[in-house]
């Protein structure tokens, strides 16, 4: 299979689903358990018959999708099949497709030289050292039990922040983020970016990011 960009990725996909951090995402807004269990259920034996299987998490109220191709890395055709699907079975369950759910966050760490403390991460966190050239430089757990941590070349001058989250969600819903962030007192930094990152900034100075799949390989 092929791996996708994230235009075609975005032109592809069904109403409602996000492409972020080599994955496509959908929350299903299931309004209860028993409709969310039985949507899983449904889920399931159709990725029987695809031979290809998502990543589900079943809540109170919603189910979580992550779709990807294993063996490659990456979103391919066989994803964008598989998503048109769940959302049809979405549909017939009378169930909504919530574009304002999916969020995923990442870590980055500034620092100079992410070589020397690369190996210190990944021990303490549990994760794998990506070998791909497009991970070269990041730490991750497949089981998703931490956020990815990845690591922004910077200068060695103090003081600095070293830390700074990266929020990705779906472009529609940027700007109501960035209005909230401000009316709880913080800035923007800067757009020079968008759309595929926004730098905000809480009222300590404490950076940020909000980040889509927009305008990226």
């Amino acid at each position: 299979m092929t791996k996708l960009s994230g235009r075609e990725i975005a032109d592809g996909a069904p109403a409602g689903w996000v492409y972020m951090l080599g994955a496509l995402h959908a929350r299903l807004r299931t309004g209860d358990f028993p409709t969310g269990l039985a949507l899983v259920a449904a889920i399931g034996a159709a990725a029987e018959a695809a031979d290809h299987h998502p990543d589900l998490d079943l809540r109170y109220t919603y189910v979580d999708v992550w779709l990807a191709s294993h063996d490659v890395g990456a979103v391919t055709g066989r994803d964008l099949r598989l998503a048109a699907t769940i959302s049809k079975l979405a549909e017939q369950a009378g169930v909504t497709v919530d574009p304002a759910g999916p969020v995923r966050i990442e870590m980055a760490l500034d620092t100079p030289d992410h070589r020397k403390v690369l190996p210190f991460w990944a021990a303490v966190l549990g994760a794998d050292q990506r070998a791909e050239e497009d991970f070269a430089d990041e730490v991750r757990r497949d089981d998703r039990a931490v956020p990815p941590v990845w690591f922004q070349k910077s200068g060695s001058e103090e003081p600095r922040q070293r830390w700074h989250p990266d929020v990705w969600l779906d472009p529609s819903q940027v700007q109501p983020r960035i209005e909230a962030a401000l009316a709880a007192g913080g800035t923007l930094v800067s757009d020079a970016e968008a759309p595929a990152f926004w730098v905000l900034a809480d009222p300590e100075g404490n950076r940020m990011c909000l980040c889509t799949s927009q305008e990226r390989q």
